[in-house]
């Protein structure tokens, strides 16, 4: 069968879970009860064995996708032999907005709701519903479905059967609704149709008991509707940004906030598991969990675009579900808190393009990771600064992650890039505990907490500051290198300048800069994490350009002077984008996507660009963001 490229597919959410669905209209990636749970469809991961929903035109062909406007509701539109058609696919949410504006029920554009005064148009309210709707643009057309459930990683054999009007699948428990009668053959659902112009069809599948019950036309252009006016109503909440890649800043913004778990508040760093970084080999990772590193970023970049409150809510998740008194802070936790996740392998699977082995959990929950502790304290102080508050004991379990920094600092770690063998004195590590040391000086300070040991937090921070300058610099080089005493360039370092380390002018910061553009850059635009023939990570194989670090270093190019070439950068990533303006995780230099998809450190790294490049246009002084008293 066609191997769909991973970032063709188009991306749906309801902040609970999550699907994807192919060029070919297929519905390929979609697990129940919640985005980390077992895949129902996984046909993105095993062509034969994973699962796919086909909901097709008859001798047709996909002549082209797109989002509606401002949402995450995916349109496939199909030609046939004697007329076309379109198919909207979503996961159904809704948002606490007047019922006077039907938000585009047809999901064309509209003027925007009206918030009530006591709503926030972020809470968006997750209907626990895929919908699939047809509708008949031009002619006449034969639609056909075949609904190929492969329950529990397509370990168990699907079990239909009729339960009055819908189909009900036994081992997922999800529940089928559509006004097109439907037959099973084999454990697939199979369906035709006839339409002519004007006319339409519908599927529901609802994943939980609460699913509204959706087997009408009206009633799914209803719920479309909804759907259309809650994601315009969330962003119209944020600021008005002009700037450098602007539909591109929006999309992403986007696919930050649909990475949400609203139940909790935790931030997914992608939805799914195991899409390779590179083709045919090993390094193949669940992604569904938070990482502290990467949710502060998140909170950052959404920060920089005016929505504050995603910072509360994993604020709230932080302090209530994953600070424990005086243990260090793991550097993730399940989307419920959980502080651990066993890692085993689905070998039944064949992976993406024979990319095994397919993992499912994660075993970087043992990791020591010292730079997760900069991080949150970095998006903490912006949050701050931006919101005059912290939730309710939000300060003191913060203090107690900047003690651990503080007791810890000296000791080894296994770094950002989670490598799998003994801890090293990674310099990234110790850059970001001093901005942890930093931040949290700053936020004691500005909290007026008279009982913070702040003589100590100084001293530690001085002392991580002068050992990094010392130890960390390699003059034979002219860089700031992986870890001390080794001589492997590190991508994570151009965030030196980006944290107030040092400045953008130091003469230091400008030579890191150019090593890295240098030693790990390919083609025009891509920078890859570190060297994997240097560096030895504990893993076999190659991977592609890192696409966080690609976009970090248009940002540290701003930030050194160096607008221009940022620019010329900057224009050459978001060419590559995926048809629909999604990101993996990384990329090969012919543009071929690779890692779990889609990424939101690739999307976070997106904004900061983005608003680097905006905050030097417009004259403003380029320390670190999170330093700002307000980005409004």
């Amino acid at each position: 069968m066609t191997r769909h490229p991973i970032d063709g597919h188009g991306f749906l959410s309801d902040t609970h879970t999550t699907a994807l669905v192919a060029p070919d209209g297929g519905l390929d990636w979609f697990c129940t009860p919640c985005a980390d749970g077992p895949s129902l469809f996984a046909r993105v991961l095993d062509g034969d064995r994973g699962g796919s929903w086909r909901l097709r035109v008859e001798g047709g062909r996909v002549t082209g996708q797109r989002y509606e406007e401002g949402t995450l509701v995916l349109v496939t539109a199909w030609e046939g032999p004697e007329g076309a058609a379109e198919v909207v696919d979503l996961l159904a949410v809704d948002s606490p907005v007047d019922a006077g504006d039907d938000g585009g029920a047809d999901g064309g554009a509209h003027d925007g709701g009206r918030l009530r005064e006591d709503d926030a148009p972020d809470e968006l309210d997750a209907q626990h519903l895929l919908l699939r709707l047809v509708r008949v643009v031009q002619g006449r057309v034969r639609m056909v479905t075949e609904v190929d459930a492969r329950p529990d990683y397509a370990r168990s054999a699907p079990d239909w059967r009729a339960d009055g009007g819908a189909w009900v699948e036994g081992v997922s428990g999800v529940r089928l609704h559509s006004d097109v009668e439907h037959r099973l053959e084999d454990g697939v659902l199979r369906a035709e149709v006839e339409l002519g112009e004007g006319e339409g069809a519908t599927w529901s599948l609802g994943y939980d008991d609460d699913a509204p019950p959706c087997g009408s036309l009206a009633r799914a252009r209803e719920l479309l509707g909804l759907t259309c006016r809650a994601w315009r109503a969330w962003g119209a909440g944020g600021v008005a940004y002009d700037g450098p890649g602007r539909e591109a800043v929006a999309r992403s913004a986007l696919v930050l906030r649909a990475l949400s778990f609203d139940e909790t508040g935790a931030l997914l760093a992608a939805p799914t598991t195991s899409l390779p970084e590179h083709l045919g080999g090993p390094r193949n990772w669940d992604y569904r969990y938070t990482w502290h590193r990467d949710a502060s970023l998140h909170v950052l970049a959404l920060g920089m675009l005016g929505h504050e409150r995603m910072g509360r809510r994993y604020g709230r998740f932080l302090i209530e579900r994953c600070v424990r008194p005086g243990e260090r802070l793991r550097p993730m936790a399940g989307l419920r808190g959980e502080q651990s996740g066993e890692e085993h392998e689905l070998e039944h699977l064949a992976g993406y393009a024979g990319s095994r082995p397919v993992r499912c959990g994660n075993e970087a929950f043992d990791q020591v990771q010292h730079d997760t502790y900069g991080h949150v304290l970095d998006a903490a102080h912006a949050h701050l600064r931006l919101t005059g508050g912290l939730e309710p004991g939000g300060w003191e379990a913060l203090r107690e992650v900047v003690d651990v920094a503080c007791r810890d600092w000296s000791r080894p770690d296994h770094g950002l890039w989670e490598m799998r063998g003994a801890a090293r004195h990674f310099v990234n590590s110790k850059v970001m505990t001093w901005v942890c040391l930093d931040r949290g000086i700053r936020m004691a300070e500005a909290l007026h907490d008279a009982s913070a040991p702040l003589d100590a937090w100084r001293e530690a921070r001085d002392a991580v500051h002068a050992e990094v300058l010392e130890r960390g610099w390699d003059e034979d080089q002219g860089a700031f290198t992986m870890a001390y005493d080794e001589p492997a360039l590190d991508a994570s370092l151009l965030r030196i300048p980006l944290v107030g380390f040092l400045p953008g002018t130091d003469p230091r910061v400008v030579s890191t800069v150019d090593r890295i553009a240098e030693g790990l850059g390919e083609g025009p635009a891509l920078v890859r994490r570190y060297d994997t023939d240097v560096v030895d990570d504990g893993v076999d194989g190659p991977e592609g350009a890192f696409l966080l670090s690609s976009f970090e270093m248009v940002s540290a190019l701003v930030v050194t002077g160096r607008r221009a070439l940022a620019e010329e950068r900057f224009a050459w990533l978001l060419e590559h984008a995926g048809p629909l303006g999604l990101y993996a995780e990384q990329m090969d230099p012919d543009g071929t996507a690779l890692g779990n998809y889609p990424q939101a450190f690739t999307h976070l790294g997106l904004i900061e660009a983005a608003v680097t490049l905006a905050r030097d246009a417009a004259g403003e002084d380029l320390g670190p963001w999170s330093l700002r008293p307000s980005a409004r």
